[in-house]
Parts: structure tokens; C-alpha cells; sequence
């Protein structure tokens, strides 16, 4: 069935008796068991953290930021501090796109360590293959594909596109400008990128050069035109 925060926390836990068994069969039923339970365990914990990170829950914790409360958390409990980002991010991942999970059926036993390739791998690929693939593919497969963009994808999307606040070169995802920033500097930002965007897919060159004011711009653009223009014509003297 699919994976809910409900079903994740009414899961029993599991015996660990069976390290001890004389049957094999039982053996190998605990271990199937073992790797399931810790699958629901790892997106519990990643449900847990974001929801800490979310609803600020960490500030109730003693701790200002949620940065500070997974640096308490490591200390405290001697975990690696890549593996409590990881299990966030597989949280945000699933809590992010549970509906679209639900819709095919995602279970324990498709890996939630899958989620946190999948943001990647809709950047640059269809949505519905995505989909398909985090649903068929082992972990190493999909990390493998997140990192790839489709050749239809590929050959279809602009050299540079912007799409909101984010900057996608070839298809992938290269820069991510802050949507807090004052409308002028964020339009400035956006304007800066696409014309670097445009230059570079014509092999042209960007000289950016500092001046002090509108004034002195508006004067340079008209001499360097006329300098560009003598130039490109193949004038001995400019």
C-alpha cells in the first residue's frame, strides 16, 4: 500500500530473534523483515525532521536554527551529520511530491532512498518518466539516471531557459536566484543572465566593463558601437 505518515508510525516493531534461529527460513524472513522495517524507519525519520525544520518546531527544542538543532542532534546522539541531511531531504522529497507517489503506488518496497535524487532527475527530464522509473529502477539506477537529461528533453530545451527564479543551461538546473531579493536587483539578475545565456550558445564574448553612471553609459554605448562597427569592417586605424 502506499507509504503515509499514519502507516509509518503504526508499524510494530520488529523481533530481532530471528539472528538466533536454527531454520533458515526464518532467517531469511527476518532479514526481509529487518530491511523493511529499517526502509520505514528511514522515511519516518525523514518525515519527522522535516516536519522539526517546517514548522519550526526546532526553536521549542532550545535551538535558534534548524541547523543547530541537527548539529545538537549529531553530538548528541553520534550520527553522521550527512546522514540526517540525507534523511531530510528524503522527508522534503516525499512530502513534496506525495501525491504524485501515491499516484503510482510507491511503497517501502521501492526504496525511499530513491527520494532524494528525484528533485534532480525532474529538472532535466519528462515528468511521467521520472515517475516510471523511481517506481522500477534500483537506488544506483536512478541516482544514475537523476543525473542525466533525456535526449528528446535535451535536444528540445533552449541552450539557457529561465523558468522563475531558476536558471537552466542545457537543460540542467545552473543557477537559483533568491525571490527575496528587491524586484529591481532580482529583474537585473535575470536580465544579466539571460543575455550571458545568449552569448555564450553563439560563441560570443561578454566584456563587461564599470562605469559610474547612466549618463556615462548611455555615452559609452554610442562611442563603442561606432569603434564595434569600424572594426568589424576591417578598418586599419579605430
Amino acid at each position: 500500500m502506499p507509504m503515509n505518515t499514519t502507516s509509518i508510525m503504526s508499524e510494530e516493531a520488529i523481533s530481532l530473534d530471528y539472528a538466533g534461529s536454527g531454520k533458515a527460513a526464518e532467517v531469511d524472513r527476518g532479514i526481509r523483515d529487518t530491511i523493511k522495517g529499517m526502509r520505514l524507519s528511514i522515511l519516518a525519520l525523514g518525515l519527522a525532521l522535516t516536519r522539526i525544520k517546517t514548522e519550526h518546531l526546532y526553536q521549542e527544542l532550545g535551538c535558534s536554527t534548524m541547523t543547530q538543532y541537527i548539529q545538537r542532534l549529531c553530538e548528541e546522539t553520534k550520527m553522521d551529520r550527512s546522514s540526517i541531511y540525507n534523511w531530510l531531504s528524503i522527508g522534503e522529497a516525499y512530502q513534496k511530491y506525495q501525491h504524485e507517489l501515491h499516484q503510482i503506488d510507491f511503497n517501502d518496497s521501492d526504496g525511499p532512498t530513491k527520494l532524494p535524487y528525484l528533485e534532480r532527475a525532474l529538472e532535466s527530464n519528462q515528468k511521467q518518466k521520472v515517475f516510471d522509473n523511481i517506481k522500477t529502477m534500483s537506488v544506483r539506477e536512478f541516482a544514475a539516471f537523476s543525473k542525466k537529461s533525456s535526449k528528446h528533453d535535451a535536444a528540445a530545451a533552449p541552450f539557457v531557459s529561465v523558468r522563475n527564479h531558476k536558471v537552466f543551461v542545457n537543460g540542467r538546473l545552473a543557477v537559483k536566484i533568491n525571490r527575496r531579493l528587491d524586484k529591481k536587483i532580482y529583474a537585473y539578475f535575470r536580465k544579466v543572465i539571460r543575455i550571458a545565456g545568449n552569448a555564450m550558445e553563439h560563441g560570443e564574448v561578454l566584456f563587461p566593463v564599470k562605469l559610474r553612471d547612466m549618463g556615462e553609459a548611455e555615452r559609452f554605448e554610442r562611442t563603442y558601437r561606432q569603434f564595434v562597427n569600424r572594426m568589424r569592417e576591417g578598418a586599419d586605424s579605430v
